[in-house]
């Protein structure tokens, strides 16, 4: 996957070889209104895609251009998968979360539809809940629907769900995770629809039993067959404690509060601090 960055930065300085390869960071747009742009752009995603290899394409800042430039890059280019950047502020009371989070996924499922259902889509709508839920707030994880109160709830198949990312968390740290919940994070994601993601740092940078753990849950994952459009029913959402089953052979929980599945046929999986896993 390569980073599609066509909106906000410049080549401001040479590198090796005379060529203009190095930059400082600087907001120029280009105007993507003129067709001459738009076909050079697809001239050097489609370098991309078939000189260079890269199959897959993040589209940077998506905010930033409309959805409809989008789609024409992608029908243009033909990547085999696609996502975009649409980043906007979730809605506070002073400091506590809204409990209706629908107008914030609904312009990320508008900004999807835009690119003609295209591209998938970060879904930082999970990622703001998801991080103040985990403080003591679980019921957060459901909305007044019964359902996952993301993206994830409404579009599974498109929503790209995440704990950190370079802007977010790492040396930016923009609007990170909190550092002693990461595991409940990666148990909420790694056991639920969606298409989750995960955060070199946590796999690679941060302590071994974290990289451990996450592989763990990824393999489980694997094992039970979940994927994007996995079913989910959601069993609590309480202050303390939150549990699912999914896809019907996999169950979960986290939070400090006691809680099991009913039945011999489930097993224990996997677990650690605030979180469990159990598979039939």
């Amino acid at each position: 996957m390569t980073d599609i960055v066509i909106n906000h930065r410049i080549w401001t300085a040479q590198g090796h070889g005379g060529i203009y390869n190095r930059y400082d960071v600087h907001y120029h747009g280009m105007s993507m209104l003129q067709v001459f742009v738009r076909k050079d752009i697809i001239k050097w995603l489609k370098w991309l895609r078939y000189t260079v290899g890269f199959q897959d394409f993040r589209f940077d800042f998506a905010r930033g251009y409309s959805a409809k430039y989008v789609k024409e890059y992608i029908e243009g280019a033909k990547p085999l998968f696609s996502v975009g950047e649409f980043w906007s502020s979730c809605n506070y009371n002073g400091q506590q979360l809204d409990y209706n989070r629908d107008s914030h996924r609904q312009q990320i499922i508008n900004w999807i539809d835009g690119t003609g259902q295209l591209s998938t889509a970060f879904d930082f709508t999970t990622k703001g809940i998801l991080q103040e839920a985990v403080k003591g707030e679980l019921w957060h994880l459901k909305d007044n629907q019964g359902k996952p109160p993301g993206v994830m709830g409404w579009w599974p198949s498109r929503a790209v769900t995440f704990i950190d990312n370079h802007d977010t968390g790492s040396t930016q740290a923009h609007w990170p995770f909190p550092s002693n919940h990461i595991m409940e994070g990666y148990a909420y994601i790694l056991t639920h629809p969606g298409i989750p993601t995960i955060f070199f740092d946590h796999l690679y940078e941060w302590d071994h039993s974290m990289h451990d753990q996450i592989m763990k849950l990824m393999e489980i994952r694997k094992q039970q067959d979940i994927h994007s459009r996995s079913s989910i029913r959601i069993i609590e959402a309480q202050p303390n404690l939150y549990s699912a089953i999914v896809g019907e052979k996999l169950c979960m929980k986290i939070g400090d509060g006691s809680w099991c599945p009913a039945g011999r046929e489930w097993t224990v999986a996997t677990f650690g601090h605030r979180y469990a896993v159990w598979v039939k």
